[in-house]
């Protein structure tokens, strides 16, 4: 199960930054909103390269832009295996994603805490790592769903509802599944 989850998890973040970006974009031709450096500022840190103080390689930019989210893909794809599937689990792999920019961005001295930042900008980043969330969990629940039902829809199916009493699935739901 991991093989496929990683893969189809780099597959799935790849579809989510690429739209993702897509819609960041058109939001910058819409508001004139400058392209954002701070991906390639944080690889940069936590690499030790070369910092550049005024202009940044666009290379490193994209590199730490569609690796990051590329990599967390393989992080939803898991949920997608395990059952956790559709727009509650996408909401939650949200959080995650705006989380993990906020450690890397706070811990290099790149970014501050996003309470601090003007609402509108806030606002945008939202949006734009709410879309990823949305397009990197549709691609990975589809390609989880051709393996059929994760351990916990499988859990959730013995008796609908949220019940006290049902205990734990057999080991055979919860190990390696063969592909259908």
């Amino acid at each position: 199960m991991m093989q496929r989850a990683i893969w189809q998890g780099l597959v799935a973040g790849a579809a989510g930054v690429a739209v993702m970006t897509v819609g960041e974009k058109i939001e910058q031709r819409l508001t004139g909103r400058p392209d954002s450096y701070v991906p390639a500022r944080v690889l940069q840190r936590l690499t030790g390269m070369r910092e550049h103080p005024r202009e940044q390689p666009a290379a490193v930019n994209w590199a730490m832009h569609a690796g990051q989210g590329m990599l967390l893909g393989v992080l939803r794809s898991v949920m997608a295996h395990a059952g956790l599937r559709g727009p509650w689990s996408s909401a939650k792999f949200a959080v995650v994603r705006l989380t993990n920019d906020q450690i890397l961005e706070n811990l290099t001295g790149v970014g501050a805490p996003p309470q601090t930042w003007p609402r509108a900008e806030l606002a945008v980043d939202l949006l734009h790592k709410g879309v990823y969330a949305a397009v990197t969990g549709v691609v990975a629940d589809a390609l989880a769903a051709r393996s059929g039902p994760g351990p916990g829809q499988v859990h959730a199916a013995m008796r609908p509802g949220r019940r006290s009493g049902v205990g734990p699935l057999p080991r055979r739901f919860t190990h390696s599944r063969p592909h259908r």
